[in-house]
């Protein structure tokens, strides 16, 4: 599952743990993939000849070169940026102002800058332990987890989060798409004597959306995405920039209130709602699923390896994203306070209060651009899944896939996703309870990892800040999974299901 790049003089496999017993040889088959790249005389001229093995070097069958994350590595750290600001400014930024709602100015910026600095370092973790071993590459997060954790536990701990992060965002963006798509037309249509089409049902709404995604996903691998990404970092900056603006300009409504706290909520209540907004804070720094799978796309050997450009691609990017999340939670709060709504947040609460003495084009304008980001998102978040189904038709035919079988895999995944958004339209209220109990991937499992694979001094400093932190990400999981079920509880579900 890992592969390493090595020059032709050099034929040993570096084993990463002791020779193997015949007991352990076949639990980690088929951990690692080796590439091995033929030294000529003509350096621009190299022959990559393909070898297996696994992590004590034994052969068998290679699928790197077969799998859309990995086929193409001619990236660079400018591509790494588009598909880091597609992926990684969403729609759970625009409710941040709720969590403002509850902690106010103070504990809400202090909590915000703590969130972004910790997810920050996780993901400068990740980036360092893709290719911790010089040569040896781990381009997948299921990878990694199992190589630090061992094939069973690693699989455990990493496979729901990591198939919900890109599945399940994917049947958000269907929901949220299709809505959106609703929107737009209403927009338009509204009103107008000369338009006389008839608007469409929810589900027709999420199958237009649906056709147009899976239509996008017909590129073949993540690097050929890199115009996709660059759509949607802009719709994404583009969107956030255009509701700061106006909600500026447009000012505040007379009755807003910043008050933090209903006085006759019992401490309980003001607890839970407390670990609610951290939660939100928490779930609007995504992507972490993807950082191994964006490395994976750049160039790599042993003189020059993906760390430095995947890091000025990470250093720019979250600069970026930090100027969307940080003015949008601010001036989201200072222009709405309170007003801004739990479903649909700071685009919802401005379409309310400040639709109605907008023009058409604007409004138009913020949707279109919404929609656009939602699709070209979805084509980022739907690649580990694309290679998932990919390595397991190469794993069983023992080549690549032709390209009916890959065309037919993502309409597949397209049916299933929508499927699942007409079955739960009402996933989106989930968000906190699902979203917490995948937490861990982005705060603690991170810092687990680096321990297992750096192996820091016992009781270090190193050591301890990172077991200090992974064991906070995971009991900060906890409490947001229990105050999200007890909101649930008390709040009621509206679960309608099929009926988006």
């Amino acid at each position: 599952m890992g592969e390493m790049v090595e020059p032709a003089d050099y034929r040993q496999v570096m084993p990463l743990s002791p020779s193997p017993s015949p007991s352990n040889t076949k639990t980690l088959e088929g951990l690692m993939e080796v590439i091995t790249i033929k030294d000529s005389t003509d350096p621009s001229k190299e022959s990559a000849t393909k070898s297996a093995t696994n992590l004590q070097g034994h052969q068998q069958n290679l699928q790197e070169a077969w799998l859309p994350i990995t086929e193409s590595r001619n990236g660079n750290a400018i591509f790494a940026m588009f598909h880091l600001l597609c992926s990684g400014i969403g729609f759970q930024a625009l409710f941040l102002p709720v969590a403002f709602a509850t902690l106010g100015w103070a504990w809400g910026i202090i909590c915000l800058s703590l969130a972004f600095a910790w997810q920050l370092y996780t993901i400068f973790i990740l980036v360092q332990l893709h290719e911790l071993v010089p040569g040896i590459r781990y381009s997948r997060y299921l990878q990694l987890a199992i190589v630090s954790f061992g094939p069973k536990l690693g699989k455990l701990l990493a496979l729901f989060p990591v198939m919900y992060s890109s599945g399940g965002a994917c049947v958000i963006m269907i929901i949220n798409g299709g809505r959106t798509l609703d929107l737009l037309f209403k927009t338009i249509c509204d009103h107008e004597a000369t338009c006389h089409v008839q608007s469409l049902t929810g589900i027709e709404w999420f199958l237009v959306f649906t056709c147009v995604a899976i239509l996008v996903a017909q590129l073949p691998n993540l690097n050929s995405m890199v115009g996709v990404s660059l759509i949607g970092a802009i719709t994404a900056i583009g969107y956030c920039t255009l509701i700061l603006v106006l909600s500026i300009a447009k000012g505040r409504p007379i009755d807003i209130s910043y008050g933090q706290f209903d006085v006759a909520k019992s401490n309980m209540e003001k607890i839970s709602d407390i670990l609610n907004a951290l939660g939100i804070i928490a779930l609007a720094f995504r992507g972490h699923n993807l950082i191994l799978e964006i490395q994976g796309t750049l160039p790599s050997n042993q003189r020059h390896t993906s760390y430095k450009p995947m890091s000025a691609g990470v250093t720019i990017s979250y600069i970026v994203i930090a100027m969307c999340q940080f003015p949008l939670a601010i001036v989201g709060f200072w222009a709405y306070g309170n007003k801004v709504p739990f479903s649909g947040g700071l685009l919802s609460a401005f379409s309310q209060i400040h639709g109605a003495n907008t023009s058409k084009l604007i409004m138009g304008s913020i949707y279109l651009l919404v929609l656009v980001n939602y699709l070209c998102a979805f084509q980022v978040y739907a690649m580990p899944v694309f290679d998932n189904l990919e390595m397991r038709y190469t794993t069983k035919k023992k080549k690549p896939c032709p390209k009916w079988v890959r065309t037919c895999l993502r309409i597949f995944f397209g049916g299933v996703t929508f499927f699942v958004a007409v079955a739960v339209p009402f996933l989106g209220s989930l968000a906190l309870l699902i979203g917490g109990m995948v937490l861990p991937m982005t705060f603690a499992y991170p810092c687990f990892m680096w321990i297992a694979m750096k192996k820091p001094r016992p009781n270090g400093v190193v050591w301890s800040i990172n077991l200090g932190l992974g064991c906070l990400g995971i009991v900060f999981s906890v409490l947001i999974v229990i105050a999200a079920a007890r909101t649930l509880a008390d709040k009621g579900l509206n679960a309608n299901f099929f009926r988006p």
